[in-house]
């Protein structure tokens, strides 16, 4: 595609051309365009109001405002509600605190997956009683 069939496939989409898709050079607009329409926008396994949680929980954890911004808007877009957004936001906050606390003290990865996998039965053996 032409730079300017992609810029028409992104006005279609978007209603205009962001500057920052501008800023891309020919060699890569209509394969970034591809990828972000395809893995931001468009249907998939997970559906897009978690994928847009997701990146709001990603963007808060590396700090990136401007991702954070995206995908708050379009968490909203696909009907995240603000309770929603704020549980994405601190789960994100957890996981990077405890991943920070896990890895600073260089515990045993082995033992952790170990851990873990005994937690995750015992959860499931007990969800199961309940459901019995």
């Amino acid at each position: 595609m032409t730079r300017q069939e992609v810029y028409k496939d992104i006005e279609e989409t978007l209603g205009s051309v962001p500057g920052f898709l501008k800023t891309l050079p020919d060699s890569t607009l209509e394969l970034e365009w591809r990828l972000m329409k395809a893995s931001q926008m468009e249907p998939g396994a997970v559906p897009n109001k978690y994928r847009e949680l997701i990146g709001i929980g990603v963007a808060a954890a590396t700090k990136c405002r401007y991702c954070i911004f995206f995908h708050h808007e379009m968490a909203k877009l696909e009907g995240a509600t603000d309770a929603e957004i704020e549980d994405a936001i601190h789960f994100a906050k957890s996981t990077s605190g405890w991943s920070t606390y896990i890895q600073g003290l260089d515990y045993d990865y082995d033992e952790f997956k170990k851990e873990v996998r005994h937690a995750a039965e015992y959860v499931r053996k007990m969800q199961q009683k309940k459901a019995a």
